[in-house]
């Protein structure tokens, strides 16, 4: 004869798995539970400041350095620009598509169109050989006066192109603030590392030559950044940032000779704010 407690326990257990996995048939895992397989795009706007900074120029019959010359960037402001598919690189723009490799880790390929405008309203100490003309005129005491344009007008305006690779880890933090159905709202915090080159348009003039505005690889960044993400309704988000890091452009082209080149580094720190889709393909 079978024992009555031992029949009731069994009973029970198998009552209780039972209710359990009806409750899990009703309750179906979320959609943002995972991340591993989902691609996501984003695009937005950014904000950036730059170190001053030494820039070497160089060509057959000069060679010389302007030192901690400032520079700024060139904002556009909240601007229909940034949606019209003609004029979306007028603007200060952010363009990244990435992919989760696991739930908490994806790689990602983007653009990050700073512009980078040297300040014409600066007096800059001037070291090496340059053209006798500006003696006396521009140049004095060894400090070049820059309002003057004959010498040099100088910037990446279309842009400063800091193409690059990311490897960016994303954590679910809804928790903390008692979120628990994420599938309508969740926030995460991103952080990441990246690397990549710099494909500037450089708008320049110097000594009155013609002006060159060319796109060229002039160099190497590198740069980490941290953010969060809000994201809703499962797929679609919006994003803030903030990135620093180092940029070093050897090789800006600066007129149409071959002769004439320039060098320069430096940090920067860029502000993004971003809105963007996830989706699982």
């Amino acid at each position: 004869m079978k024992h009555p407690f031992l029949m009731a326990v069994l009973t029970f257990c198998v009552f209780s798995q039972y209710t359990f996995a009806q409750e899990e048939a009703v309750r179906p895992e979320k959609y943002t539970a995972h991340n591993k397989g989902k691609f996501y795009i984003f695009w937005g706007g950014n904000r950036a400041n730059f170190t001053d900074s030494d820039i070497h120029f160089r060509g057959a019959d000069y060679d010389f350095t302007l030192h901690n010359v400032e520079a700024q960037d060139k904002p556009k402001g909240w601007h229909v620009d940034y949606i019209n598919p003609g004029r979306m690189t007028i603007p200060q723009t952010n363009l990244r598509v990435g992919y989760f490799i696991t739930d908490k880790y994806n790689i990602s390929i983007g653009v990050d169109h700073m512009k980078y405008v040297m300040r014409q309203d600066q007096v800059a100490r001037i070291s090496g050989n340059y053209p006798s003309t500006y003696d006396q005129t521009v140049v004095n005491n060894g400090m070049v006066d820059l309002t003057d344009e004959s010498f040099l007008t100088f910037e990446h305006t279309d842009g400063l192109n800091y193409i690059n690779t990311e490897f960016s880890r994303v954590d679910d933090i809804s928790k903390w603030f008692g979120i628990t159905d994420t599938d309508i709202f969740q926030i995460n915090v991103t952080e990441g590392v990246g690397g990549g080159v710099l494909f500037p348009k450089t708008n320049a003039k110097l000594f009155n030559k013609e002006r060159h505005d060319d796109f060229h690889i002039s160099g190497f960044g590198l740069s980490a950044k941290a953010g969060l993400n809000l994201t809703f309704f499962k797929h679609f988000f919006i994003q803030a940032e903030l990135k620093g890091g180092y940029i070093n452009m050897n090789d800006i082209k600066t007129t149409y000779s071959n002769d004439d080149k320039a060098s320069q580094h430096f940090m920067f720190l860029e502000r993004v704010i971003a809105f963007g889709g996830i989706f699982r393909i």
